[in-house]
């Protein structure tokens, strides 16, 4: 599994939001200069965070971004997937996103892939937002 630019910028913005979270809206201009994230790319992700329920928007100038749930409700694994898709290696070890690939031509191959699929998923999904701010 290799994650996107798009996936990182996601996991950094939410880190940002986590922080604050409970405390304060955060500008856009803030998260994008604190983390080194594209001003422009950032509002897509944020659009994107939005538009599946992870982030609030108010407008105005004393307007920003909060997280819409709570940083502990909120897996790794979730933002991922939403960015990014599946967490397995190949499609054919893929819980959600099943495909059929070369790989599940051999039993063994496909089932070490597997074990790396549910290693990767179990800790990205067991570990939230407040596990890491």
């Amino acid at each position: 599994m290799r994650l996107s630019r798009k996936s990182e910028y996601a996991c950094l913005a939410l880190l940002e939001l986590a922080a604050h979270h409970g405390r304060r809206l955060v500008k856009t201009t803030d998260i994008a200069r604190r983390q080194g994230i594209p001003r422009e790319y950032l509002a897509q992700i944020l659009n994107a965070l939005k538009a599946a329920g992870y982030v609030a928007a108010v407008r105005g100038a004393r307007g920003g971004y909060r997280l819409a749930r709570a940083p502990a409700a909120i897996s790794v694994a979730e933002i991922v997937r939403l960015m990014d898709g599946p967490l397995a290696p190949v499609a054919s070890v893929s819980k959600y996103f099943y495909a059929r690939t070369p790989i599940a031509r051999s039993r063994k191959l496909r089932l070490l892939l597997k074990d790396v699929r549910d290693y990767t998923a179990r800790l990205m999904e067991g570990t939230s937002f407040a596990d890491l701010v």
